[in-house]
């Protein structure tokens, strides 16, 4: 089993899948030139350059302390601390991210329903999960298949364990491979056992995952 990291960046794609109306809550966080740090549905805030579109909503403009975005295809204004709630489109079974500064991908999502933050890693053959975050989870990591990995700290045991079900926005997969260090990571990773079953596009800042199988 390999753990990695991926470094890159990653941007915009468009997806064919059939839309779905979803309710859409969008709040302003902050301005970074010209980004904007949006907030959707409660998420952590994720600079959006002008011109891209996250999950539906499109920076349209940067305007001094104000941020045009269009969601639901009209244009909002809004402020630092200011909310707008509309209706986008987007694909039952795709997800759309954007990279951090670093070129990272981020993603919340839940494991057999309940919550887990996620860094989307293509060097990674499976899911991997801390000891903290399979406690968290329900996890018992002395049922799995034993095993190893080399990280960078030298070899650490390994539990492989079946999940019941891995949700990443609008996509749930099920009977999803992972692999349980025996001591704590300072994140999940989003692996191969998941990827594997998606289409990926990559193109500048933005990565599509539209589900396969």
């Amino acid at each position: 089993m390999r753990c990695g990291m991926m470094h890159c960046t990653l941007a915009t794609a468009l997806c064919l899948a059939a839309p779905l109306l979803l309710a859409q809550e969008v709040g302003l966080a902050g301005i970074m030139g010209n980004k904007a740090l949006l907030m959707l549905n409660g998420q952590p805030p994720r600079a959006v350059p002008v011109g891209a579109v996250l999950e539906g909503v499109r920076v349209v403009a940067v305007q001094g302390d104000q941020v045009l975005v269009e969601i639901d295809g009209k244009k909002r204004p809004l402020r630092v601390g200011q909310h707008a709630v509309g209706r986008s489109e987007a694909s039952a079974e795709q997800i759309l991210l954007t990279a951090d500064q670093q070129g990272h991908f981020y993603t919340n999502g839940t494991v057999n329903g309940r919550t887990q933050r996620f860094l989307v890693d293509t060097g990674a053959t499976m899911i991997f999960l801390g000891a903290n975050d399979a406690r968290r989870l329900g996890l018992n990591f002395e049922q799995g298949q034993k095993g190893w990995t080399q990280t960078a700290n030298g070899q650490v045991v390994t539990s492989k364990v079946q999940l019941d079900t891995v949700r990443i926005g609008g996509v749930t997969l099920h009977q999803v491979d992972a692999v349980i260090h025996q001591t704590d990571m300072p994140i999940a990773l989003l692996g191969m056992s998941f990827l594997s079953r998606m289409e990926i596009r990559q193109d500048g800042q933005t990565m599509t995952m539209k589900k396969r199988f």
